[in-house]
């Protein structure tokens, strides 16, 4: 059952058929994910899970998402949103569910001001989601590119660069499996993971291109 329950509605079957498919989801390898509080107050009924890249410390077994993976030591995360409310807009395109996503990753400063990487990163989500395992209509949202100037008695580089995307879509069906495995390719793909089957050699950054070999 969805973790947001407002006043205890009624939950439809179909909104807890979507739930399950988005918690039992298997992602590829490099990428934890797990069920997380969802906002308040977006819809009467919701569901999120959170993905966040994995590193060496983490323990790739464990179920647990940090919340705010940042915090936490992670340098790239993503959350995505189901949405339930039967009083639906237009932007739903008469659905009574819809899908909030967002991604968060630290770049370098080479690709910070690369004014195509929005494009480039828009276009890793269209293509993902464009698979048969993930149908959807009305994708919209933003891509954004960040740059931090620390001053004073702070902690952190002097300088840090991000990249953010936010989007939405409505789901042609109930088993969003795919969805949420399609945004975790997008994730790995900001996040400069390899290929699965691929290993990188030596420094790896943040969507760069570099030597590879077959693992």
């Amino acid at each position: 059952m969805s973790q947001e329950t407002e006043q205890n509605r009624d939950v439809p079957q179909y909104f807890d058929d979507a739930v399950h498919s988005m918690s039992h989801a298997a992602v590829r390898t490099g990428i934890s994910v797990g069920d997380i509080r969802p906002p308040r107050n977006l819809a009467p009924l919701s569901h999120a899970v959170g993905l966040e890249v994995l590193h060496p410390e983490l323990d790739p077994d464990t179920d647990h998402v940090p919340e705010f993976a940042l915090d936490h030591g992670g340098d790239a995360f993503g959350r995505l949103i189901l949405l339930h409310d039967p009083a639906s807009d237009e932007g739903w395109d008469g659905a009574k569910m819809r899908l909030v996503a967002y991604i968060q990753a630290d770049m370098d400063a080479s690709l910070a001001s690369d004014p195509l990487l929005p494009d480039v990163a828009w276009d890793w989500l269209t293509e993902e989601l464009d698979s048969p395992t993930s149908p959807y209509t009305n994708l919209g949202g933003t891509v954004t590119s960040t740059a931090s100037v620390r001053y004073g008695e702070i902690g952190g580089p002097p300088r840090a660069f991000q990249i953010e995307m936010r989007a939405s879509w409505t789901a042609t069906g109930t088993d969003l499996s795919g969805h949420v495995q399609a945004f975790a390719r997008v994730l790995a793909n900001v996040a400069g993971l390899p290929p699965e089957g691929i290993t990188s050699i030596g420094t790896h950054s943040h969507g760069a291109s570099g030597a590879t070999s077959a693992g």
